[in-house]
C-alpha cells in the first residue's frame, strides 16, 4: 500500500511538472516592459488549460486566456508608467515568477559588426572611453539589455538563447556599445527605465535578417531551395532568412517602441539592390511586430579605407542610405562621416553614434524638440555668376562652421574628373563651392564621396552632413 502512495505522489508530481507553464527565454527576471501599452506574453502550457498573468504592478490588470490544443497560448495585459521593479506571476496551477521587472522604453538593436562590437571593444578595437562607464557602472541605473546567442535556422524558431542583465560592470562591458550609448542618453534625458533586446552578428548581409515571405516576393535573385531542402547554410553572412528565423522570430511579438539598425558593410558592392532590401525589411519587421510605423533608426555606414580610400565602393552604399530616407516612413539616420577610421573597419568613436540615435528618437519620438538632431541633406545646386551654390535642406540654425574652409569637396566639368575644391558655408542653408582653375564648366559636385572622407559641413549642434554627389555618374 505504502508503494501504491509512492508511486501515486511521484505520478502527482510528474504531472504538475509537466503542466508548469513555460515561457520563451526572452521573458525573465530583471526584464523591462514597454509602458503605458498593451505587452504581449506568450508561452506554452498543457492543452486547453487556464493560464493567469498577474502583475504587481496592479491586481486588476491579471489577465487569465485559455492555451490552445497545441499548449500554446497568448495574453494581453495593460502596463503603467514607468517604474519598478515589480513581479510578474504566470501560473496554470503551478506558479512562475518574474522578478525585479522594470516598466519603460523597449527597443530592438540589430546589425552586424559595429552594432555588436561591446563596450569593452574588439581585440586591439577600443571603444573610445570604455574603461570608465564600464567601471561607474551599477545595477542601480535603470538599463536592461538583453542580447541574443549566435544561431541560424532553416525555418522560424520559437525560441532562441538569451538572458536579461542589469547594469553592471561584467554585463555592461559585453554589451553593444552603439545600443548602450544609445540607452545610457535616452535614460539620461528620460528619467524612465530602458530595455534593450539585442540580436546582431558580424559581417552579416541584411537579407540574412530578413524572411523567406519578403526574400521570395521581392527578390528573385536569392536562391531558397536550400530551405524546402531542409539543409543549414554555412554561410552565415550571404545565405537570406537564416538570422531572422533564429534570432529575429523568437523576439517576436515582444512589444517594443522602436527599432535601431547599425549594418551595410556586407553589401558594399550592390547599393541599388540594398535600398530595396532596407526598405522591404524595415517593412517586414513593422509588419511581423504588427506595431504599426514604430520608428526606425539606422546608422550610415562609417569611413573605413575597403582597400582603397580613394575608390567609392562604400560611398555609393552610404548614397543608398541616405535615400532610403525617402523610402522608410518614421525613420531617421545617424551620419557618422566624422567618426570613422581609414585603418579599422570597427572605429573606436561609438558613444557619438549611439548619441545622434538617442537624439533623434528623442525629437521623433519623445517630442523633445528643442534642437535639430538631423544630418543635413544635399538638396540642389546651381553656377550663378561664376560661383557654385549648394543648398541643403533639414538645416534649420544655419549650417556650420561659419567662416572656415570646407574640406571634402570636389568639382568635375562635362569630362567627368574631379578635382578638389574648397568651400565656404554661406548665411543659412548653403555652401559655396570655389569652383577649381581645372574647371572652366562645372558639371558635378561631391562631398565627402569616397571609401575614406573626412568630415568638414555640420549643423548648428555639430550633426555632420551625409556625403553626397549631384552626378549619376
Amino acid at each position: 500500500m505504502k508503494k501504491l502512495f509512492l508511486m501515486a505522489a511521484v505520478f502527482g508530481m510528474a504531472v504538475s511538472a509537466q503542466a508548469k507553464v513555460t515561457l520563451p527565454q526572452i521573458f525573465g527576471d530583471n526584464m523591462v516592459l514597454q509602458q503605458q501599452t498593451d505587452v504581449k506574453f506568450w508561452g506554452k502550457a498543457e492543452p486547453s488549460s487556464k493560464v493567469t498573468v498577474r502583475p504587481s504592478w496592479d491586481r486588476k490588470a491579471a489577465v487569465t486566456v485559455t492555451s490552445g490544443e497545441d499548449g500554446k497560448w497568448t495574453a494581453t495585459v495593460a502596463t503603467p508608467p514607468a517604474g519598478g521593479p515589480y513581479t510578474v506571476e504566470i501560473s496554470d496551477g503551478d506558479k512562475l515568477v518574474l522578478n525585479n521587472v522594470l516598466v519603460g522604453e523597449v527597443w530592438f538593436c540589430s546589425g552586424q559588426s559595429n552594432m555588436e562590437m561591446p563596450v569593452m571593444g574588439f581585440g586591439s578595437q577600443p571603444v573610445e572611453g570604455s574603461a570608465d562607464v564600464i567601471m561607474k557602472a551599477v545595477p542601480s541605473t535603470p538599463i536592461r539589455f538583453c542580447t541574443v546567442k549566435r544561431t541560424v535556422a532553416v525555418v522560424p524558431q520559437e525560441d532562441c538563447e538569451t538572458k536579461w542583465m542589469e547594469n553592471t560592470p561584467d554585463a555592461v562591458a559585453g554589451a553593444s556599445a552603439t545600443a548602450y550609448f544609445f540607452a545610457q542618453y535616452l535614460q539620461d534625458v528620460l528619467d524612465v527605465p530602458v530595455g534593450l533586446i539585442i540580436s546582431d552578428w558580424g559581417g552579416t548581409a541584411i537579407e540574412a535578417w530578413m524572411d523567406r515571405e519578403t526574400i521570395a516576393s521581392g527578390f528573385p535573385e536569392f536562391d531558397l531551395s536550400f530551405i524546402d531542402r531542409n539543409e543549414v547554410q554555412k554561410n552565415v553572412s550571404g545565405t537570406p532568412t537564416q538570422l531572422y528565423n533564429a534570432m529575429v522570430a523568437p523576439l517576436i511579438p515582444y512589444t517594443i517602441k522602436g527599432m535601431l539598425w547599425y549594418q551595410g558593410e556586407a553589401n558594399i558592392g550592390r547599393p541599388e539592390q540594398y535600398r530595396k532590401l532596407m526598405s522591404a525589411y524595415v517593412q517586414m519587421m513593422r509588419d511581423r511586430w504588427k506595431l504599426g510605423e514604430i520608428p526606425f533608426y539606422y546608422v550610415q555606414i562609417a569611413p573605413y579605407a575597403y582597400g582603397d580610400p580613394q575608390a567609392l565602393g562604400s560611398a555609393y552604399l552610404r548614397e543608398a542610405q541616405m535615400l532610403s530616407q525617402n523610402d522608410i516612413p518614421n525613420c531617421g539616420m545617424a551620419v557618422t562621416l566624422d567618426a570613422g577610421d581609414e585603418g579599422c573597419i570597427h572605429p573606436a568613436k561609438k558613444r557619438e553614434v549611439g548619441e545622434r540615435l538617442a537624439l533623434m528618437a528623442l525629437h521623433q519620438t519623445y517630442g523633445r524638440q528643442t534642437i535639430n538632431p538631423y544630418s543635413p541633406i544635399y538638396e540642389s545646386w546651381e553656377v550663378k555668376d561664376g560661383r557654385i551654390f549648394v543648398k541643403f535642406s533639414r538645416a534649420e540654425g544655419g549650417l556650420a562652421p561659419l567662416g572656415h574652409r570646407l574640406g571634402g569637396f570636389e568639382v568635375a566639368g562635362p569630362d567627368k574628373v574631379f578635382y578638389p575644391a574648397e568651400a565656404v558655408v554661406e548665411r543659412g542653408d548653403k555652401v559655396r563651392v570655389i569652383c577649381p582653375e581645372q574647371v572652366a564648366e562645372p558639371a558635378a559636385v561631391r562631398y565627402g564621396f569616397h571609401n575614406c572622407a573626412e568630415a568638414s559641413l555640420y549643423n548648428l549642434y555639430g550633426i555632420p552632413a551625409s556625403p553626397f554627389r549631384t552626378d549619376n555618374w
